[in-house]
């Protein structure tokens, strides 16, 4: 397509329109080849590539800041979705009901990063890390599709694998996991005085990040302890004010995962 501005002939509109109608309508990211494959169905003539559709967003972008619109569509996960532009965060705030806007609990979130930064891992090398039983952890966490079932380990057992999703990458606003923070990224945020509620989850982060790899080798085949749950979290160890939405949707627990027969296509 020799220019994206031109009107679409049998569209009845322009490329870069129908472009950022589709990011605004869809509640996913939307992938450039998802944009394209919807132009080619509608006009088989059309034939346009995911560089192209990059570009358009880039002059999209440039418009919203020309005339100083308040939002921006960025790339999250696999595709392009629209977000609103951080200095408007604090007349946002008063519009977040408190029953959405609640938090992951601490033991999920260092779960959660244990798994992000030293995945693929499996359950017992997640807990030889920890030094708790994380079953309940992870089921929430499949839950929430904030983790995946990535095969197994070539290891006695077959332990399952587990890696974040492409959930945990919009949900924490970047494209890849090689955009999350360094360990010695980590000693900067601690100097912020803006993170001093987070102070001690971040120092326990990066405790664990400087660990030696040895200590996720050895594969153990029964908890040293069982996880004690707080009394402010449920029985899958979120906290009551979890951001995300809770509905069970019957997946088995992660200790049942490791039986050859509720996985047999991972075998």
């Amino acid at each position: 397509m020799s220019n994206s501005n031109e009107q679409a002939s049998n569209l009845g509109t322009s490329i870069p329109a129908i472009v950022e109608a589709m990011v605004f309508a869809s509640s996913e990211p939307v992938t450039s080849d998802e944009i394209c494959q919807a132009l080619l169905r509608e006009d088989a003539s059309l034939v346009i590539t995911s560089p192209e559709i990059s570009s358009i967003i880039v002059r999209l972008n440039e418009s919203y800041s020309e005339s100083g619109r308040s939002f921006s569509i960025v790339h999250r996960g696999r595709g392009y979705t629209f977000v609103t532009d951080a200095r408007f965060h604090p007349w946002l705030q008063y519009i977040q009901h408190e029953n959405v806007s609640r938090k992951i609990s601490q033991s999920a979130v260092e779960t959660l990063a244990i798994i992000a930064y030293k995945q693929p891992i499996t359950k017992p090398e997640i807990e030889q890390i920890r030094g708790v039983d994380s079953g309940y952890i992870l089921r929430t966490l499949l839950e929430k599709k904030l983790i995946v079932v990535a095969g197994r380990r070539d290891s006695p057992g077959k332990p399952l694998l587990y890696r974040t999703s492409d959930t945990f990458l919009l949900h924490f606003g970047i494209s890849s996991v090689e955009e999350l923070p360094k360990p010695r990224e980590i000693d900067e945020i601690l100097k912020d005085d803006d993170m001093a509620e987070h102070r001690q989850l971040l120092l326990e982060l990066r405790t664990q990040l400087e660990e030696p790899d040895e200590a996720t080798q050895g594969l153990i085949s029964d908890s040293k302890r069982v996880e004690t749950r707080p009394s402010d979290t449920g029985n899958d160890g979120i906290s009551n004010d979890d951001s995300l939405d809770s509905g069970n949707n019957g997946l088995p627990h992660p200790d049942s995962l490791d039986d050859d027969t509720q996985n047999p296509d991972l075998n």
